[in-house]
């Protein structure tokens, strides 16, 4: 079977697995219509705060050393593998008991509740709460973590920045917007891959191929069974 073969199968199968999942419910959508939508929700609202606040901050402090210009290059470049261990590690969390109890993150929970139906909107952003100690937390890190003022603005701005992004095109992913772009279209059929064929591949968001491949998360869709657990992470199977 040629590469563009396997493509137009594994195609065929994510479009029959979500609409057995979440009805035939689409419909396509403008880009700037799905940008005003984006903004009728907290999080890009928590999150544009404090970008701007950051990026106000850094132009006041001014100057700074040469290596900051590192700072932005290096955490976009560890960006995949980020997002594919806290993918992983949190998200996809399994309830554990300690004790008396039970160990199961807000993150955790609300990432099970958005895998059991992907087209509920609001469960696609990170949850308010949690960037309401999340994102402040962010500065502690920074100012412990950097020597300077100027470079500690530096990541906060490329931190906030990339947070941003992230929720963005998580949200489009996620909306009726159709791709057109070809990294786009890579990362669209990427995520369906995860929500609508097998949650255990799949795991990055804003990129496609790259973290997955060095993790050996990004089988050949065709080879992959539909997990009858993927609306129900860690139920057991035929449940």
């Amino acid at each position: 079977m040629t590469k563009s073969e396997i493509e137009a199968l594994a195609t065929r199968q994510v479009a029959a697995d979500e609409e057995r999942i979440t009805g035939a419910r689409r419909a396509n959508v403008s880009l700037g219509r799905a940008w005003r939508s984006f903004w009728r929700h907290p999080s890009p609202w928590l999150l544009g705060s404090f970008l701007l606040a950051s990026v106000a901050g850094r132009v006041v402090a001014g100057g700074g050393a040469w290596w900051e210009l590192l700072l932005p290059v290096g955490l976009i470049a560890i960006l995949p593998v980020v997002e594919w261990v806290v993918h992983v590690g949190i998200l996809h969390w399994r309830p554990r008991q300690v004790g008396p109890v039970t160990v199961d993150p807000l993150l955790s929970r609300k990432h099970r509740a958005h895998h059991a139906d992907p087209r509920a909107i609001p469960l696609v952003f990170v949850p308010w709460q949690v960037e309401l100690w999340l994102l402040p937390s962010y500065v502690v890190v920074a100012w412990l973590a950097t020597p300077s003022t100027s470079s500690m603005l530096t990541v906060l701005v490329t931190v906030y920045a990339i947070m941003s992004g992230y929720e963005w095109t998580h949200y489009l992913l996620h909306s009726d917007y159709r791709p057109r772009s070809r990294w786009y279209r890579a990362v669209w059929r990427n995520h369906r891959l995860h929500h609508y064929k097998s949650e255990h591949y799949w795991f990055t968001v804003t990129t496609a191929g790259t973290a997955d491949r060095l993790f050996g998360t990004y089988p050949d869709p065709s080879t992959v069974p539909t997990s009858p657990t993927v609306r129900s992470l860690h139920a057991r199977e035929g449940r």
